[in-house]
């Protein structure tokens, strides 16, 4: 059994006030246990893309920062795998959304960029965030072979097929998804499930756990253009049948504890031999934008 830490907060606009918190629950959580601890997406700050504005790239660190020596030196402490989310400066005009794996010794196991960046009313992420450049690849840990994609890639059963196919042992999403307050409550709960249902799609298409960490509570759009945005928690484990391991609240901060039985993975490819079965000699089509002219 993986013992794995969800951390699902909320946030504030002072950076040190975020990390204290984060700290505690990682120290708790491992306490409790845990060898692999998931943040959700941009935890240091409030979700800024909400708005356009050039002030908010002061958020931004370059690689090796005080972000890296603050959560490498948790995941020392802590004796955990640390999946967490940095607003990287790459170079003056070049910024990415990038998701940093430490190792339980506080080194720098990998990186993932994230691929594909939103740009809709309150989600203004192509103003901050250039696209991925380093594919589609797990990353190795102590704690096992980590697919870890980023919030917007969830969507994309493209990204999650190719972390399976590169031997991923489960799919990570930190992850900033919420709804607008104006939104009628039938649209949010559909997009709410949407949003479950497609994770728990790539759980059961792969073979393969999921787990999907969101942060939670409402947080304004100072700009006023939008009514904000109500991040709605959520954050959740599913095993490789899609079936629920933990559900966190919609409302609430949560953090938790979930065992994963990654043995469970080659059981279910066995039964649902999904990938015995692909077509790879007619897929070919797949890398078009749209095929019928």
């Amino acid at each position: 059994m993986l013992r794995t830490g969800i951390i699902q907060h909320f946030f504030s606009d002072d950076i040190a006030t975020n990390r204290s918190r984060n700290l505690a629950a990682i120290r708790q959580l491992a306490e409790d246990g845990a060898k692999l601890v998931v943040l959700s997406e941009l935890h240091d700050s409030l979700y800024f893309c909400q708005t356009e504005n050039v002030d908010n790239f002061q958020y931004a660190e370059d690689a090796y920062g005080s972000f890296y020596d603050f959560y490498g030196k948790a995941a020392r402490e802590c004796g955990v795998v640390l999946v967490a989310s940095s607003f990287e400066r790459r170079a003056p005009g070049l910024y990415h959304n990038t998701a940093v794996v430490f190792e339980k010794d506080g080194t720098v196991a990998g990186r993932y960029r994230k691929m594909h960046i939103p740009d809709d009313p309150g989600f203004y992420e192509k103003f901050y965030f250039t696209p991925g450049d380093m594919g589609f690849h797990p990353i190795d840990t102590s704690a096992g072979r980590l697919g870890v994609l980023v919030c917007w890639d969830q969507w994309y059963p493209e990204a999650a097929r190719l972390m399976a196919l590169d031997g991923a042992d489960m799919l990570i999403y930190p992850t900033a998804i919420g709804w607008n307050p104006d939104d009628a409550e039938d649209e949010k709960r559909r997009q709410r499930e949407a949003w479950i249902t497609v994770q728990r799609g790539h759980a059961v298409a792969n073979g393969l756990p999921v787990i999907s960490v969101n942060r939670v509570g409402f947080e304004e759009d100072l700009s006023g253009d939008t009514s904000g945005i109500d991040f709605w928690g959520s954050s959740f484990v599913a095993g490789p049948q899609g079936e629920f391991l933990y559900l966190a609240p919609e409302d609430k901060a949560a953090e938790a504890i979930v065992d994963i039985d990654l043995s469970r993975s080659e059981n279910v490819r066995q039964w649902w031999p999904f990938l015995r079965d692909r077509r790879i000699d007619a897929y070919g089509d797949i890398t078009r934008r749209f095929i019928k002219n």
